[in-house]
């Protein structure tokens, strides 16, 4: 026995040796890299708090970058967090992955808070059986040689390739034909993902238009008319602002500008993709009307613009411009992008403070297209955090024909609101070209999820029409919501109209 009892101990000896070497290598690392850290923090002159607090001062930059985390999944109610609160998120993601989402007990939602719609449910809602099913509506009509019959009343808004990884890209491209929605490109041009998922394509001509210009930065009227000849590119969007950055141009860092990006767009590989702030050779409503039609006469498809509103004379002298040349001059679609509107990367000073919100713009321009005439003319497509029924059949009724959406189809397949877009580091994989990161988004699986999120809100929208006494979505008007105003009631937006009529 004493023998067995020795060997036991002489083979776990040298074990323990072993471990008891290694906790003093791996004790004595962790002071050594506390004492470079020290000698390095009181040292440095270029920040006060470690040179004050060596070591102790690099918690508080950990525990900064963590707060997004605790707040997000600890601290935060369902209807508090900010740009989208964990209410909306889980609702867009019960809507993608086809669950069910009925909530249970009582609403969660403030409606005392100014803005918030309110619909206004007919006392004899449509019945089912007695539901009509939305129909196509056209786009272009008798005004270009190949008009476009968009059936989807909700759409996947601008995302480049570059802003957005491959993965995505393929997702939001075979889930846009899964569910018979377009999808635009963005200004990033367009690759060869985008038309892969067999979706309609909306091409986006930016500032610096990428995919179509020239060495010099203008517009190639050559390589214009090769991307109108694919019978998937339905219509084109000149981008004159949007939401998130109005007078600012695309902001693509280079950490996320590779190769295949870089030849794209017409640029170096590695280096921060910066769009003009406006497009050159447009400064003035003559100048955008004359654009617009050329684009329309070289690639005989609909032709429109996006823009965010912070005055109506502009969109004033834009009309006036089209009444004076005549209504086939005039722009086959208008997209109003709210000053909420998100992207990829855009200064703090222009994403919190530049542009009216959607709820304010949208009826101002409807406004104006009636007052001028131009509402069948022109199609408006509304644009800005847009991600739940009620928003999109508040665009309804306040005029839209139809809506897009970025932000709730980044949630659909998978966006946690990280908030690390403008880098490289997305742990969903929707936002980098890390190809460690993008392993986890499955496009085939994705896909059916988009195309999920598109089924579940038009049905959402349906219920919220058939209860509103309409029989399809697109009969939604003013007198069907009211708005909460200052003092907590609500105030009819035919009747009383809380919207200033000039800016």
């Amino acid at each position: 026995m004493k023998t067995e009892v020795m060997e036991v101990v002489n083979t776990v000896t040298p074990v323990l040796e072993v471990l008891s070497t290694l906790f003093i290598f791996a004790v004595g690392l962790v002071f050594l890299v506390i004492f470079v850290t020290f000698i390095f923090d009181i040292t440095q002159r270029k920040n006060a708090i470690l040179r004050n607090y060596p070591v102790v001062g690099h918690f508080r930059y950990l525990f900064n970058s963590l707060g997004e985390f605790f707040r997000q999944y600890f601290f935060a109610m369902d209807r508090e967090e900010m740009p989208f609160n964990r209410a909306e998120r889980q609702w867009v993601n019960g809507a993608a992955s086809d669950k069910d989402n009925t909530v249970a007990f009582g609403s969660t939602k403030n409606l005392n808070i100014v803005g918030t719609p309110i619909f206004i449910n007919c006392p004899f809602p449509t019945l089912d059986d007695e539901a009509a099913k939305t129909t196509a509506m056209t786009i272009g009509e008798h005004y270009c040689q190949n008009p476009y019959n968009a059936y989807s009343i909700v759409n996947i808004s601008g995302m480049s390739y570059g802003a957005i990884s491959k993965p995505a890209v393929l997702a939001f491209s075979k889930g846009a034909r899964m569910a018979n929605c377009w999808y635009n490109t963005g200004e990033g041009g367009l690759s060869s993902y985008h038309l892969e998922g067999g979706a309609d394509i909306v091409f986006q001509i930016g500032t610096a238009k990428y995919g179509v210009c020239d060495e010099n930065g203008n517009l190639d009227e050559e390589k214009l008319k090769e991307i109108a000849k694919n019978p998937q590119v339905k219509m084109f969007e000149i981008k004159i602002s949007q939401g998130a950055k109005p007078g600012k141009g695309g902001i693509l860092p280079g950490a996320k500008v590779t190769k295949e990006i870089a030849k794209i767009r017409g640029i170096e590989a590695t280096q921060d993709s910066i769009s003009p702030n406006r497009h050159k050779d447009i400064s003035n409503p003559q100048e955008l009307i004359d654009f617009i039609n050329k684009v329309r006469r070289i690639t005989e498809k609909p032709v429109g613009f996006k823009t965010v509103i912070g005055h109506t004379r502009f969109l004033k002298s834009v009309l006036q411009e089209i009444k004076t040349r005549g209504i086939e001059h005039a722009p086959d679609f208008i997209t109003i992008d709210g000053g909420n509107g998100g992207t990829g990367a855009a200064p703090m000073a222009l994403i919190d403070n530049v542009g009216l919100s959607l709820k304010e713009a949208l009826p101002l321009v409807i406004d104006k297209l009636l007052e001028f005439g131009f509402k069948q003319r022109i199609k408006v497509i509304a644009s800005g955090k847009l991600i739940t029924p009620a928003e999109v059949a508040w665009a309804l009724c306040a005029g839209a024909d139809f809506i897009t959406s970025a932000r709730g189809f980044m949630f659909s397949i998978g966006c946690i609101q990280a908030l690390k877009c403008n880098k490289n580091t997305c742990p969903t994989g929707i936002t980098t070209h890390n190809k460690r990161l993008q392993k986890g988004l499955n496009p085939a699986n994705k896909a059916v999820k988009v195309a999920n999120y598109v089924k579940n809100m038009q049905q959402s929208v349906e219920i919220i029409a058939h209860s509103c006494g309409v029989k399809k979505p697109r009969e939604l008007d003013r007198s069907h919501v009211r708005i909460v105003g200052n003092n907590g009631l609500s105030i009819p937006m035919d009747e009383l109209n809380p919207y200033p009529k000039e800016i």
